[in-house]
């Protein structure tokens, strides 16, 4: 089936269950999807997965998303968990266990699905990015330059490292995120790494790294590769007593300094740092109905931290679908919610 039609499969699927809760679906009444921005609408959300377990492990601290082979959803739990889920229904088909070379688990922040099916994950602990297998088998380990590992071994904050994981058209570059900055950076200028490979091998090898700046008191959570090798980004923050804010942005890594010699990033340094465009505060999206169970700016919004392109809308020159997942840390006053986007970048 070509991935075309089998996205249209996930994002009926994901229609089919906007405004369910596990408890059963919301009230008929409820609205479905308006804009948010003039890039950006909501067309559904979903809490189908909220506080529930599969083959007794946990569904919930998702943190990424991707395709797999056949129109799946892999989602990435950060207590080393991979879940395969239904297109359609969107409930867990499969999981498989994650760990490192010593057996121990991981802080699981990034994936992407890579072109053969394995699968490249990011932890937070030290950093690194793996490449496993369907089953869960380690099969190697990307090198990660020494400044972004965690203080002592180098400059970064320990859970401020890599939350973003992409590959770019053509499988040829992948990008991590540090969601904070590095100890001598400014804070709010967070480093973007990539990895190169030839085009029949899939070892990568260390690639340019570029500067970010993220607004005022957020973190870079996301980014995903859209099609013509941009990248949509998101930014995060939370606020005790108001809640989460979310944004996303349109990235252009096109003439930005490649910073892997740059000692320290001040915003002042003749550096050209990477260039974005806000598409959408998703604060500004219609509830849908949605409910929260904390206080929020929108009822709609929580801890959103992974992000995937699962296709086109109005053929290829029109928008894509994106969609989004949520972090609920396990916690009771937080949702495991999906979220179905149109973006027109």
């Amino acid at each position: 089936m070509r991935l075309r039609s089998v996205l249209a499969v996930l994002a009926a699927g994901l229609a089919a269950v906007t405004c369910v809760t596990a408890g059963g679906p919301a009230p008929a009444a409820q609205p479905r999807g308006g804009a948010c921005s003039s890039a950006v609408s909501v067309q559904g959300f979903s809490d189908v997965l909220d506080k529930t377990t599969y083959e007794g492990t946990f569904v919930g601290n998702l943190s990424a998303l991707g395709v797999d082979r056949g129109g799946a959803l892999a989602a990435l739990s950060d207590r080393s968990a991979l879940f395969t889920l239904d297109p359609t229904t969107l409930r867990p088909r499969s999981v498989v266990p994650l760990a490192d070379e010593s057996g121990a688990a991981l802080d699981s922040e990034g994936l992407v699905v890579d072109r053969d099916g394995t699968r490249l994950v990011t932890s937070e602990t030290e950093p690194s990015v793996r490449r496993y297998g369907r089953d869960g088998t380690l099969l190697g380990r990307l090198p990660v330059p020494d400044a972004l590992r965690v203080a002592p071994a180098g400059r970064a904050t320990a859970n401020q490292t890599f939350e973003a994981l992409t590959l770019l058209p053509g499988g040829r570059t992948l990008l991590a995120g540090m969601e904070g900055a590095l100890a001598g950076d400014t804070p709010g200028l967070v480093r973007l790494q990539t990895w190169q490979r030839d085009r029949h091998r899939a070892d990568f090898r260390l690639g340019h790294q570029y500067g970010y700046r993220t607004d005022s008191g957020l973190g870079l959570v996301e980014a995903a590769a859209v099609p013509d090798g941009r990248l949509l980004v998101l930014e995060r923050g939370f606020t005790a007593g108001v809640g989460n804010t979310v944004r996303l942005y349109l990235a252009d890594l096109r003439h930005a300094t490649d910073t892997f010699r740059v000692e320290a990033l001040t915003g002042q340094d003749g550096v050209r740092l990477v260039r974005k465009t806000l598409l959408a505060d998703l604060a500004d999206c219609p509830s849908l109905g949605a409910t929260a169970k904390q206080p929020q700016p929108n009822p709609l919004l929580d801890n959103i931290e992974g992000m995937t392109i699962t296709g086109r809308t109005g053929g290829p020159h029109g928008g894509l679908r994106v969609l989004l997942v949520s972090d609920d840390n396990q916690g009771a006053t937080q949702i495991t919610r999906l979220y179905s986007l149109r973006v027109r970048p």
